[in-house]
């Protein structure tokens, strides 16, 4: 095994150790259950890590992630841990949370070529298309970060609209979907304004963010 994996596991018996001193028990009761009142939706990109960002530890949040935070109704992968989360943990909370520097909004906006991703990416292009009148009144600078706003928004519509949260509403369960961005340039998150707790919440919070969004970034409301 390689120096840079020995270092890893050195360092995973190095916090073992020190939680079992800390808070004897605490891989006891880990291992027993997992009852999260969250679930994170976020990107694969290495500085978005939901329990840090959070302060929460293992055990407290039910992560998903994928290039550019997309959820889209034919990734059997993303759905599947929705549902799980929903019907089987029984969340609270869905966060979807973009980030602004996305490697993947960045290629989704100016074309850039990246290989077998581009297939993925084209679901945030599709995003960019449908704002591209918001986009286009952006300074040049600040595109991508509105991009991953709006790509955020978009993707807790998908989520609202999907077949796992309209039957969970429609039985009356309570779980309130959320559009947040992350700043890893001053570690911050960022309260999009779209939060939804039922089918008939989401189009006047779509609204009301996207409305947010074009205001934040062109000074128009309009």
């Amino acid at each position: 095994m390689s120096d840079a994996l020995d270092i890893l596991f050195s360092q995973n018996r190095a916090w073992s150790a020190r939680m079992q001193q800390d808070r004897p028990g605490f891989f006891t009761s880990l291992g027993k259950q997992q009852a999260p009142r969250y679930m994170w939706i976020g990107c694969s990109d290495s500085r978005v890590p939901a329990n840090q960002i959070t302060g929460l530890e293992p055990g407290e949040v039910f992560v998903h992630r994928n290039v550019a935070n997309v959820v889209v109704h034919s990734d059997l992968n993303a759905l599947a841990a929705i549902q799980f989360a929903v019907e089987h943990l029984q969340v609270e909370h869905i966060m979807v949370v973009g980030h602004y520097a996305c490697g993947g909004v960045t290629a989704a906006l100016k074309n850039i070529r990246v290989g077998l991703a581009d297939n993925w990416i084209r679901h945030v292009q599709d995003v960019r298309d449908r704002h591209q009148e918001i986009l286009d009144g952006v300074p040049e600078s600040a595109r991508p970060d509105a991009l991953a706003e709006l790509n955020a928004v978009e993707q807790v519509v998908n989520v609202a609209s999907s077949a796992v949260l309209r039957d969970a509403w429609s039985r009356g369960q309570r779980v309130t979907l959320h559009g947040w961005a992350f700043g890893v340039h001053d570690g911050l998150l960022q309260d999009l304004g779209m939060s939804v707790d039922g089918e008939a919440a989401t189009q006047a919070s779509y609204v009301h963010s996207i409305a947010r969004i074009r205001l934040k970034y062109t000074g128009n409301a309009d």
